[in-house]
Order: structure tokens, then sequence, then C-alpha cells
């Protein structure tokens, strides 16, 4: 009696232990098909979870592999926690995965065309190996089978995809920099051309006053009233004539720009008070 006692525990434990170990993850109404836009093609089967199909899957350019699953955990629909479907070159060994889209009750659906595969893959020289991945927390086995083959026919009126190196960050190779010549001023003969055409201009500006009746004698009172204003106005105007000349000849714009700055505020402060001196003599009647 003693020993039944005894021995009534251990059952219940190894029989819970079996229990635990034969829960494990797979799936249930998995359906593999291929939609072609062409007007062959296309193909559809079911999948098992214990023996791949026996033939490949061909996939063309123009079609979308999807596959719909119910995942099950001990035979009971469940939702993973990671359900993928696993593409291997095996050649190489290149992966690469597609995450099933899952809902509560298990269903889980994955959906992948050509465009979608890396270019190591899609050059690869036999069909792709699929393997199909269930898992979630808990003590309940992982399920990762393989499940059919995946052949890629590449379409032949294009050039086949050539993979392209990343770029990776490290030493390069020496640029040698070609800098452009420093800008040149214009032809000096033009630039003489214009000098004498303005300079030109100064007899017929002076003919021109002698004809009108330009009255000289208000010079004296002019400089008398406002000597200062006016030096410094006519002084100025003469100035940044120099300044322009000599941007034209050495100067740059950052020398240039500061000169001009000064000159051109002191053109303008002594201006207004030379021509306010102007202005009183026309307000005089003095013309």
């Amino acid at each position: 009696m003693r020993l039944l006692r005894s021995l009534v525990p251990s059952l219940i434990l190894a029989g819970a232990g079996i229990v635990t170990a034969a829960s494990s993850w797979g799936f249930d109404d998995a359906i593999i098909s291929v939609n072609s836009k062409s007007a062959v093609g296309g193909f559809k089967d079911k999948l098992s979870d214990h023996a791949p199909l026996a033939k490949p899957v061909s996939l063309s350019a123009t079609d979308t592999l999807k596959i719909i699953i119910t995942a099950t955990e001990s035979r009971k629909p469940k939702r993973p926690h990671q359900a993928f479907l696993l593409l291997r070159d095996q050649d190489t060994g290149l992966e690469t995965t597609f995450p099933f889209t899952t809902k509560e009750s298990g269903k889980g659906k994955v959906e992948f065309g050509q465009k979608d595969l890396p270019v190591q893959l899609l050059t690869s020289s036999q069909p792709l190996r699929a393997t199909l991945l269930l898992a979630s927390f808990g003590s309940a086995q992982a399920f990762s089978n393989h499940v059919f083959d995946l052949a890629v026919s590449l379409d032949a009126s294009k050039p086949a995809p050539a993979y392209e190196k990343p770029l990776r960050y490290g030493k390069l190779p020496e640029i040698n920099h070609i800098f452009r010549p420093d800008p040149q001023s214009g032809p000096k003969a033009i630039s003489l051309f214009f000098v004498l055409a303005i300079l030109a201009t100064v007899p017929v500006v002076l003919g021109a006053w002698a004809y009108l009746g330009a009255n000289l004698s208000h010079l004296s009172k002019a400089t008398s009233a406002a000597p200062i204003s006016h030096a410094l106005f006519y002084g100025s105007i003469v100035a940044m004539e120099g300044i322009f000349f000599l941007y034209y000849s050495s100067w740059n714009l950052f020398q240039t720009l500061p000169a001009a700055g000064i000159v051109g505020l002191v053109t303008f402060l002594s201006g207004s008070k030379a021509l306010s001196e102007v202005q009183s003599r026309r307000l005089a009647g003095e013309r």
C-alpha cells in the first residue's frame, strides 16, 4: 500500500512531463499559391508540416507568391510570437526572411515577389530552400521545417540584376583639387575706350554750362558760407572715383567695401550741409 502511495506522485509528474514535452508548434490548413499576371502560369497547393513539396515552386518576374497558414500549439490554433518564412541559398548560405502577418486566431499570411528578394538570391544557381519558422514564449517546442523549394525565373528580355557593392567608410584615394584661375579684368583696349568716352563728355558739359549761362560768381559765396561741407562733398566724389579705379586695377571686394562705406558716409553728411547752403541762396533769389 505504501509502495502504491509513493508511486502515484511519481507517475503524475512523469505524465505531466510527457505532456509538456509533447507540446509543440505547428500549422494546419497551409495553402501556397502563385498569382501570375500573364495568361499562363499560376500555382496552388497545400503545405505539409513533415514533408516538403515534391517539385520546386516557380516564381517569375511578374508573379506574386502567397502563403496562408493557421498556426497551432499542441494542435490548437494560437498566435505565435514569431512566424517567418526563411529563404536560403543552398550554394552560399545567404538567407532572407519574410514575416507572417498573424491574428489572434492563428491565421497568418505572407506575400512577396521577385522585387522583394535580394539580388544575391535572385541570381542563385539552385532553387532556394524555404523553411517555415514558428515559435513563442513558453516551453512549447518551436517549429522549423523545410516546406518547399523556390525556383526563381528571371525575365530573359531584361539584363540580369547586378550586385552593387555597398558604401563603406574608410580611407579613400587622395583627391587633387584643380582650382579655377583668378578672374581677370576686361581687355584694356575696351576699358580705355570707355574712359576716353567719359572724358570726352567733360568739354560738352562745360560748353553747355557756358551756353546756358552758368553763374560761377557764386563759387566764392558757397565756399565762404560752408567751406568744409563743399570741400568734403566734392572731395568725397573724387575719392569714390579713385576707389572704383583701385578696385578695377588692384583691390579686391573686401578692400573696396570698407573704403566705399566710409567715403559714402562722408558724402552723405557733407552733401546734406552743402545742399542746404545752396537751397538758402536759391530761396534768397540768387541764381
